[in-house]
Formats: structure tokens, sequence, C-alpha cells
């Protein structure tokens, strides 16, 4: 069977059109991993894509296969790539990590002086974004921006948030800092690949580490009390 071919790209005006698709497959997902997601509106989509501040993948057919934006906080200082999704029908194929890397490439050209950070749950997601550059970093280092936190009131786990003024949660925050970029990085070796896959590892225990004390029925009571 011959593999199919992706073109990800910039997302234009033209690509609206994709925007249900793109919203039910982020609420499926996030209804999969029953973690909870900020929900998206069709109208914030669409925006992103008449701004130039999203990445679309789409198959040599026309069909939407994946989705990534940009967020801008703090006056420019912070930027987060958000809402990254694959089509349930081309996942396992390595397109997230094309996605990944076209709106991180995106968000360096438009604003080069930005820290780039981001919340996931996703163990894979955050190898990416290590291959990347990025690093695991504590709450405190985002954005403090009142708007972008409350975002994160439509999901399952705000209260666990809340309950940790906002200092931890099930999500994992992993920053870029182009500062970072005058030191000289380390060619991708054999050796480097190696412990890429150690931090993979160490990311998947650490997440279900947090989700075992974090979700813990006594736990749970305690942020509804708190609330």
């Amino acid at each position: 069977m011959e593999a199919t071919k992706f073109i990800v790209r910039v997302a234009t005006e033209e690509d609206i059109r994709y925007t249900d698709e793109i919203i039910e497959e982020i609420a499926n997902s996030a209804k999969i991993r029953g973690t909870g997601i900020a929900r998206r509106t069709p109208e914030y989509v669409s925006l992103k894509m008449r701004e130039g501040k999203a990445v679309v993948a789409i198959t040599d057919k026309g069909e939407w296969a994946g989705f990534c934006y940009i967020e801008v906080w703090s006056h420019e200082k912070f930027v987060a790539n958000s809402g990254l999704i694959v089509s349930q029908k081309f996942r396992g194929q390595g397109l997230s990590k094309k996605i990944k890397g076209a709106i991180f490439n995106l968000s360096r050209k438009r604003y080069p002086e930005a820290k780039i950070f981001g919340l996931t749950t996703g163990a894979a997601v955050m190898k990416i974004n290590s291959e990347l550059g990025y690093k695991p970093v504590i709450y405190s280092e985002l954005t403090q921006d009142e708007d972008f936190w409350k975002g994160c009131q439509s999901c399952v786990n705000f209260d666990i948030l809340t309950a940790k003024n906002r200092q931890n949660c099930i999500c994992t925050a992993m920053l870029y800092n182009p500062a970072w970029e005058q030191n000289v990085k380390p060619k991708r070796t054999v050796w480097v690949e190696r412990e890429l896959d150690k931090d993979f590892n160490l990311f998947q225990r650490w997440v279900k580490f947090k989700k075992s004390i974090l979700l813990k029925p006594e736990n749970k009571k305690k942020n509804s009390d708190d609330k």
C-alpha cells in the first residue's frame, strides 16, 4: 500500500473549511485521554488561520490531516504552540513531529525573542519538544498572563490547578528560551539519541507519578473542599 503524502504548511483563510473537523478531533482526543483540554471555538481556530498563526497538514488529495496554532502572551514575551492534533486515521506516521517542527519554526520566525512554552500530558509530545530544545520547567517560569490561565477553566482538572495555586497540575510544563541558542548545541550523535530516549522514559514515568498523586481520591476530595 502506497504511503500517504502530507503537505505541512502555514494555514491560510482557505483552510477554514477544516475548522469543524479540527475542533471535533481535539474534543474526541481529550475524551479518550481523560485528562481534559482547554476548549477551542470555531471562531478562535478560524482567526488563527486568517492571521497566519497556524500550521495545517493535508494530504496530497486535499484531506485534512493535522493542525497546530500560535498563541502570544505577556506582550510577546511568551509564545505557546497550542492545539496540536492529528486526525485519528493518520496517526503513527510521524506527522505530529513534522507539525511541531513547522509551528516551532514559524514561532521563531515571527517572534524571535519570545520564549516558547507548552503544557502537555502526552509523553510523545514531550519527546518532540525535547528534541526541539524545550526543557521541563516549573509553572512559575511560564507566562503569568491571566487570560492564558483562564483558558484552563474548561479542563476537567482545573480544580487541581486552582487548589495548587497554579503551581502544579497533571500537565507537564516545558519551555524553550532563545537565549539558550548562545550555547553550542550538541551534534545528534547516537549518544544524544539515547539520552533523549532516556528523557522520554522519564517523562512517561513522571506523568504517571503526577496522575497517581494528584488524582488520588483523597486529593480530589481535598481539591473540591478547597474550592
